[in-house]
């Protein structure tokens, strides 16, 4: 009778073990086709810079530290369709917000979107935040194509000196 409630508690936890394996499994599954599904979209990395970043011949570069923030994805916004925030930050976006992400603890932040061009903003306290334009006076572009994801880092460099 022993013999027989020792084996019936090793397959007991047999049968546990196997349980949680397939269910770890599945959990890496879901996660992977998660990444799969996103097959067109804005990826990237939030990064804080802070103090002084000029160069110097001894001086390696710091390379800022990945932060949590609310990233906004717009249609793609021109200078003129915003209105002018405290201290260079935006306010008042006039086209149309198209996605919201929030970056992991790590800075990274997938979206996904269909093909066209867009704005990028990250929300700081005192209004959204880009640092980059480009000859046509757009914010922050990045332009998404038909089954490509755009690899973006953008850098919040308010606080630092270059």
């Amino acid at each position: 009778m022993m013999r027989i409630r020792t084996k019936l508690h090793a397959l007991q936890r047999l049968f546990f073990l196997i349980s949680w394996l397939y269910g770890l499994v599945f959990v890496i599954a879901c996660k992977s086709s998660e990444n799969q599904k996103l097959a067109q979209g804005i990826c990237g990395t939030v990064i804080f810079k802070s103090g002084n970043h000029m160069p110097g011949p001894d001086r390696p570069q710091p390379k800022g530290q990945p932060v949590v923030r609310e990233v906004l994805i717009y249609e793609l916004t021109k200078m003129n369709q915003t209105e002018p925030g405290e201290d260079g930050f935006y306010a008042n976006v006039k086209t149309r917000l198209v996605k919201k992400v929030k970056s992991g603890k790590d800075g990274q932040f997938c979206v996904s979107l269909p093909p066209g061009d867009y704005s990028v903003f990250v929300q700081e306290e005192k209004g959204l935040y880009a640092n980059l334009s480009d000859g046509q006076n757009n914010i922050y572009p990045v332009k998404v194509e038909k089954n490509r994801r755009s690899t973006i880092t953008f850098e919040i460099s308010y606080q630092a000196v270059f």
